[in-house]
């Protein structure tokens, strides 16, 4: 059973592709209300992690709990629905469909309604619509993002694209959110404003934050505890400081000259 304290546990976790192993019996727990980074070099097995978090993959062994409960039978249209968002490294917006929709889409995984009583246009389905959208004008309100609410999403800049991707994972009211690589293809000063927005969403919404990213400054910046990949296993976990100290996690980043 989950720790009051624990929101997610990863327990002994590996995966295999044929005979690649791309992670080798990975376990930590992620603490409720915080920031947790998870980092390791290229094919370090973080994106392979994330996918095992979000369903679209199944491990080979071990188990992985969410508020408790193991996640591993759930189908994974949803995981919404339980209480886990996600961003994705490479943008899945709908780049025809207007921010409003887009944020839309994430705010109906919240929604009861169904086929008929949609075609019926029952009047409950009719308020539940004017509260979801209520809520995803809320969401671009706090994201700065109300002024492109009519454009389509893929005319914008990448940097607003991905706060659109952002808004569309909290409109679902996820409990954890994993955040895969959403400083990728910002500059510094885009970077340094995404590590306070992520804080600020934090604290506000009250949720617990899982963080996947290449930018070592953002990680260091804004989490809380950092966990450490290296070829499908962790190699260390610990305070920010104490990560940016430790021989191995030095090695893995720097080799064994360093």
């Amino acid at each position: 059973m989950t720790s009051p304290s624990s929101i997610l546990e990863v327990r002994n976790v590996a995966v295999q592709f044929g005979g690649i192993v791309a992670l080798d019996g990975v376990s930590f727990d992620v603490p409720r209300g915080g920031i947790l980074g998870l980092i390791g070099p290229n094919g370090a097995g973080k994106t392979t992690l994330f996918n095992c978090l979000s369903r679209l993959y199944v491990p080979s062994s071990g188990d992985i709990l969410f508020d408790g409960r193991s996640i591993l039978g759930v189908a994974p249209h949803r995981m919404a629905r339980i209480g886990i968002g996600r961003t994705f490294q490479n943008l899945a917006l709908f780049h025809r469909l207007t921010v409003l929709e887009n944020v839309l889409v994430g705010a109906q995984t919240r929604g009861r309604s169904d086929f008929l009583s949609n075609a019926l246009r029952l009047p409950w389905v009719r308020r539940e619509e004017k509260l979801l959208e209520d809520k995803a004008w809320g969401l671009l309100e706090y994201l700065d993002l109300a002024p492109v609410a009519h454009l389509p999403a893929g005319a914008l800049p990448f940097g607003t694209q991905k706060r659109i991707e952002l808004a569309r994972a909290l409109a679902s009211e996820p409990k954890l959110l994993l955040l895969d690589e959403p400083a990728g293809g910002l500059n510094h000063e885009e970077v340094e404003t995404l590590g306070r927005l992520f804080r600020r969403i934090r604290d506000d919404m009250r949720l617990t934050v899982l963080l996947v990213e290449h930018h070592m400054s953002l990680v260091m910046s804004i989490s809380e505890h950092v966990v450490v990949l290296n070829f499908g296993r962790k190699i260390f976990e610990g305070l920010p400081a104490e990560v940016q100290r430790h021989p191995e996690v030095i090695e893995a980043y720097l080799g064994s000259g360093h």
